[in-house]
């Protein structure tokens, strides 16, 4: 079974830049959106043999979620069901009979840390989202989670520290979470590679490489055994985000 998760940086941009023959020629059994920047309505691009649900946050042109499944649910949830995570469109779960799959758009801390507090109580919150749906049957949720977990997983650590996405406390929730069941997918399988997932637009950043690995498949550590392939395609252009790729034999 082969996962995808993109943040796009708003898809109707992304699908000038060429998203349909990325998606067709990626052909994967779940293909997962992140910051689609939608509301409903503004955009119909079906595919064929393809269901897709989608999740718009109440402000317009901002954060939103998608998955597209060859895969008919069991069930559809959108939200964590509290009200002040929920109006912002960043998760959306699909039940299975052997498995949940959770898409999820981590909130950024933003400049100056500004909305760091929120982002710890969303860690805390999703947390036990996460931790109440394993209880039922194993989790595979990705996104963009805006951390970088460890120095590996950025290109400049030092001058990094205390900055959005590498503060000591974001990677510190990044370490609980993995330590309550989890596990990180590409480091599993990589632990030494050092690829990025997103560069800023600034400064020929991604010319340079000069970037952030933030998009992850995580899964319950039962599903360990199961992971065959975990890859960035940092091939692909059309967002300043590039895809993750998770194979799992479920």
């Amino acid at each position: 079974m082969r996962l995808i998760s993109w943040n796009v940086n708003g898809l109707r941009a992304c699908v000038q830049k060429g998203f349909a023959d990325v998606f067709n020629t990626l052909d994967a059994d779940f293909f997962c959106l992140q910051e689609t920047k939608m509301q409903a309505g503004q955009l119909d691009l079906p595919f064929m043999g393809y269901q897709s649900y989608w999740n718009y946050a109440e402000k317009k042109g901002y954060s939103g979620t998608a998955i597209y499944t060859r895969h008919t649910p069991l069930s559809v949830n959108y939200g964590i069901g509290i009200p002040e995570h929920d109006n912002e469109g960043r998760v959306i779960t699909l039940e299975y009979a052997d498995f949940y799959l959770v898409t999820v758009y981590v909130p950024n801390s933003q400049d100056e840390l500004r909305r760091l507090d929120y982002r710890m109580q969303w860690e805390d919150d999703f947390l036990k989202y996460i931790q109440a749906l394993d209880a039922k049957k194993p989790v595979i949720f990705c996104g963009d989670l805006n951390v970088a977990h460890e120095e590996i997983d950025l290109k400049n650590p030092k001058t990094n520290h205390h900055n959005p996405g590498f503060t000591d406390e974001e990677r510190g929730k990044f370490t609980a979470l993995l330590q309550s069941g989890y596990t990180d997918t590409f480091r599993y399988l990589h632990p030494e590679e050092q690829t990025f997932s997103w560069w800023s637009y600034r400064f020929h950043a991604r010319e340079k490489n000069i970037g952030w690995r933030i998009d992850y498949f995580i899964v319950s550590n039962r599903l360990q055994s199961l992971i065959s392939k975990a890859d960035i395609h940092t091939e692909i252009l059309g967002s300043d985000h590039c895809p993750v790729e998770l194979e799992i034999n479920i």
